[in-house]
């Protein structure tokens, strides 16, 4: 097993303990194939106070891999310091975190050091790999590792960032793979959710709010109630996208029905600073707590509900992205106000999220008779 040493963290510091993760290491194994990969996999944990060794009671004990430890403190902590600051993105912290945890255990278990890691080793890495994982995850992980190696460098930790010549494999993406709905299969969804409790309002709610304004789930989910503001005789919704962008869209009058409905159901209209989608007791479906739906609940709902609804597609949060942005370009909308509507930096990215053609070419296609 590898080797993980403890950096000892004064509670003084303790708002890193939400920000980093301790790291175990496991073996994973080809579930398919009953045999082992041959991967290092380190996967995030978190341990109280203490729970380590009776010396850290006061404090948060965190593991960084062997080959940083070894170094010394500073290399602990500046390990420690690229996740907790340099990375802001949660999401993105998790990722790297995983494969930052995954190359030092495969260099340490072919008794590499942090200064004996050569451009060579990194390449050999990004080769196994891709023996396993697709060419966007041996791309992500790859940068992943190159990003804390030029941490490393301007802390004095590595002489060397010898991921920095490694080329990761090519990747092109022409178009996107996440499953989207026709106009048919979307109204059978939402037809199929009953309205009998706020759980039901809820969930319909969630799912008009990200296909009518083309949010992202992370921002759907952050919205509070004071998010939904009066314009006019309509409404808009500010939508706090990742970035820390603000994006204001207006409202559609069928998300205005759903959202009007559940708020009402559900009795939040006051609660201007409380979460707009809030979890719901499991034994109770006409109640709702404070607390704020995750993006695993969202998921889990719309698995549940699509199955429920006759739809085995492998849909997902995203989906409902995807559904839109296609059916209003379907219906003659500009992919220019799409980009701004999806709150994209690029019409190519908006332009991923289109199936319009892939519908065309079916067509095209049964023209071929014989």
């Amino acid at each position: 097993m590898k080797r993980e040493t403890a950096v000892f963290v004064a509670k003084s510091h303790e708002r890193l303990e939400k920000a980093c993760h301790i790291h175990r290491r496991i073996e994973p194994t080809n579930s398919r194939a009953g045999v082992d990969t041959g991967m290092t996999e380190q996967l995030p944990a978190v341990f109280p106070s203490g729970a380590v060794t009776p010396a850290a009671a006061g404090g948060t004990l965190y593991r960084v891999p062997a080959l940083i430890a070894d170094i010394g403190e500073q290399a602990g902590w500046r390990y420690v310091e690229f996740f907790a600051a340099n990375v802001r993105n949660p999401n993105t912290r998790r990722a790297y975190a995983r494969a930052c945890s995954r190359f030092f255990g495969w260099c340490e278990d072919r008794s590499l050091t942090l200064t004996t890691i050569r451009p060579f080793d990194v390449g050999a890495w990004v080769d196994q790999l891709q023996e396993n994982h697709a060419a966007a995850g041996v791309k992500q992980q790859l940068a992943a590792v190159r990003m804390l190696c030029d941490w490393l460098v301007i802390g004095q930790v590595m002489p060397m960032n010898p991921a920095a010549a490694v080329r990761g494999p090519k990747h092109v993406v022409k178009a996107g793979k996440t499953a989207v709905l026709d106009g048919e299969e979307w109204r059978r969804l939402l037809d199929s959710i009953p309205t009998g409790t706020v759980r039901d309002l809820r969930d319909r709610a969630l799912i008009a709010t990200l296909t009518y304004s083309f949010a992202r789930i992370t921002a759907a989910l952050r919205m509070k109630v004071e998010d939904i503001r009066p314009k006019g005789a309509s409404w808009q919704i500010m939508l706090h996208e990742k970035g820390g962008r603000e994006h204001v869209m207006p409202c559609h009058h069928g998300l205005a029905e759903a959202l009007r409905a559940y708020i009402d159901a559900g009795g939040i209209a006051e609660d201007r600073k409380g979460w707009l989608f809030r979890t719901s007791p499991r034994h109770n479906a006409t109640a709702l707590t404070e607390q704020p739906m995750s993006q695993a609940d969202a998921w889990r709902m719309i698995r549940r509900r699509a199955i429920a609804a006759g739809i085995f597609a492998p849909i997902g949060n995203h989906t409902f992205r995807a559904t839109g942005i296609t059916a209003y370009l379907g219906n003659g909308g500009s992919l220019e106000h799409a980009q701004s509507m999806a709150a994209h930096e690029s019409p190519r990215t908006t332009k991923l999220y289109d199936r319009t053609q892939e519908r065309l070419t079916q067509d095209e296609v049964e023209r071929i008779r014989l």
